[in-house]
């Protein structure tokens, strides 16, 4: 894969009307310079843990250093990353998230050009592997949180028949109802976590 470094991102950024979060929206330029598997969990650290030094990263990822930063600097070459200097101390430097999402469109599949579908593969499997590694290392550990949690989480499926207009429907639903939940604000006292919701729906064949 041809990596392109241009300092500028090309590439809008969307901001809810309601203050929600910065989202990034790909284009074939900006998805070649993310579609590479550690720069997809470089971004998912950041965005999900805050910022960090190429080196706190590569310990949390089990990789070196060294790769860690280059793969930090091309991110910050795709605008998806920035320097933060407020956590900065002595020579270190620190990286956060440039958004708080990435907003992929299915045209990227079909791109005349297959340099740009494989990059579209890559991201989405990537994805879907990142997804799959979170929900294991919660069936892992969940005996190690409180009864209120581990009875307050789910692993659930449905079987539905729908027209495609009603699962996009379903969809757009289900997002309105997540993000409704978004920047709730909460008291000391009480007890809250980072939570990760996944959202899978698709068609299957059936038998």
């Amino acid at each position: 894969m041809t990596e392109h470094d241009d300092p500028k991102p090309e590439a809008p950024t969307t901001e809810s009307p309601k203050g929600g979060p910065r989202e990034r929206t790909l284009d074939a330029h900006s998805l070649r310079g993310l579609a590479h598997p550690l720069r997809i969990r470089l971004l998912a650290a950041l965005r999900h843990d805050g910022p960090a030094t190429a080196s706190q990263l590569g310990e949390r990822l089990g990789e070196s250093s060294g790769a860690t930063s280059y793969h930090l600097r091309q991110l910050a070459a795709h605008g998806f990353v920035e320097d933060a200097p407020e956590h900065g101390k002595g020579r270190e430097r620190w990286w956060r998230a440039a958004h708080d999402g990435t907003s992929f469109t299915e045209e990227l599949h079909h791109d005349p050009d297959p340099e740009v579908r494989g990059a579209a593969d890559l991201f989405m499997h990537e994805i879907a592997t990142i997804h799959t590694q979170e929900l294991s290392t919660w069936l892992g550990t969940a005996s190690n949180w409180p009864d209120e949690w581990a009875t307050s989480s789910d692993m659930s499926d449905f079987t539905l028949r729908l027209t495609a207009a009603q699962l996009r429907e379903l969809n757009e639903k289900a997002h309105e109802l997540i993000e409704s939940y978004r920047g709730l604000a909460h008291t000391e006292a009480e007890d809250t976590a980072q939570v990760r919701v996944h959202l899978h729906s698709f068609p299957r064949k059936s038998h």
